[in-house]
């Protein structure tokens, strides 16, 4: 079915209701809205490159919605954010200008099983980010945790799928964030942020759906504020389970869609 054997009366509510499943679930487990969004805006008829960009600018809703709802716990140190935002924008710039440039299934089947690495890893580890201690790093430390931030980034950039998720999990193994933690920063910076500066990049080089946007937006609102207050109502453990649920069946579509 494409884009114009959709009635608009059907497109716009299905619109709004995809977006509105895929960010709550990624605001609640810190990623993989484009791994339910970005697919579903091409089988409903928008070429890649268009459906990215479209993805992207709504995706920065996500990050509002929940940067709303986390800014009322006053939980987030921004000298913090400032370092994820100048360790992982650069790369963002930089994935966004070579988006079209990969090969696209080749990079998708690696994401894929990286993603699925991610769900085992976090699986095998049951207290990993189950409470909060924040590591003592020194500057290598730091260096090495800036450069991991700049990679997802760049991911992020130019794939626009899962790298949340990337992102969660490293705050929890490297910086030593419990989930609910990692969540927050995560939406904060990558949905918000990094979001935002990859739809701008990609707005610039090509077209945006643009009569689309409206319904995807809001639900990329809603979804990101409802996903949010599940994650701080209960707790690091469900944002743990809802982690590992989306990292093993997101990175199980990836490997399907490259073949």
């Amino acid at each position: 079915m494409s884009v114009d054997q959709l009635p608009p009366l059907l497109l716009q509510p299905l619109l709004l209701l995809v977006s509105l499943i895929s960010n709550l679930l990624s605001a609640l487990a810190g990623g993989g809205a484009g791994l339910v969004q970005l697919p579903v805006l091409i089988l409903l008829g928008l070429p890649f490159p268009l459906a990215l960009a479209t993805h992207k600018v709504a995706s920065v809703a996500l990050g509002l919605g929940a940067t709303l709802r986390h800014s009322r716990e006053q939980s987030l140190n921004w000298g913090f954010a400032g370092f994820m935002l100048l360790a992982g924008l650069p790369g963002v710039w930089l994935g966004a200008r070579t988006a079209l440039l990969l090969p696209a299934q080749l990079s998708t089947a690696m994401l894929g099983l990286l993603t699925v690495g991610l769900g085992l890893y976090s699986m095998a580890r049951p207290q990993l980010g189950a409470t909060s201690g924040r590591r003592q790093l020194s500057w290598p430390m730091w260096v090495v945790g800036g450069a991991v931030l700049f990679a997802i980034g760049f991911i992020n950039g130019s794939l626009a799928s899962g790298t949340g998720l990337f992102a969660t999990l490293w705050l929890v193994s490297w910086f030593g964030l419990d989930y609910g933690q990692a969540v927050a920063y995560t939406l904060v910076m990558v949905g918000l942020v990094w979001n935002g500066a990859g739809a701008l990049t990609l707005g610039l080089q090509g077209q945006i759906a643009w009569s689309w946007l409206p319904m995807l937006l809001l639900g990329s609102l809603l979804g990101g504020y409802l996903g949010a207050h599940l994650a701080i109502a209960k707790g690091s453990r469900l944002v743990k389970r809802a982690f590992e649920v989306l990292a093993l069946l997101m990175g199980t579509s990836l490997l399907l869609r490259s073949f």
